[in-house]
């Protein structure tokens, strides 16, 4: 444990910042989740409104620094093209 002050303020601010984190990666793997089961459902407007919604979700966690914008930019290309196999 940090023994200056200044330290174990830094300790606390890390570990709020860890759980907020930890709750917004969260919400954007629920988004993903969401688009896949509708897929799985084989539901394709189910399937296009869910990754409409989770498209902004994502964007927003690469400005807020959660993940690297190539990640989500795989991410959202991989549920776009499962969406686009359904229809095939």
């Amino acid at each position: 444990m940090a023994n200056i002050k200044s330290a174990r303020k830094r300790a606390r601010q890390a570990e709020k910042t860890r759980k907020h984190n930890m709750g917004l990666r969260s919400k954007m793997r629920t988004e993903i989740k969401k688009v896949i089961k509708a897929c799985d459902d084989g539901d394709r407007k189910a399937a296009a409104a869910a990754f409409k919604d989770a498209v902004p979700v994502i964007d927003s966690m690469v400005n807020k620094g959660i993940v690297n914008k190539n990640k989500a930019a795989r991410h959202k290309s991989r549920l776009n093209a499962r969406i686009k196999a359904l229809s095939a």
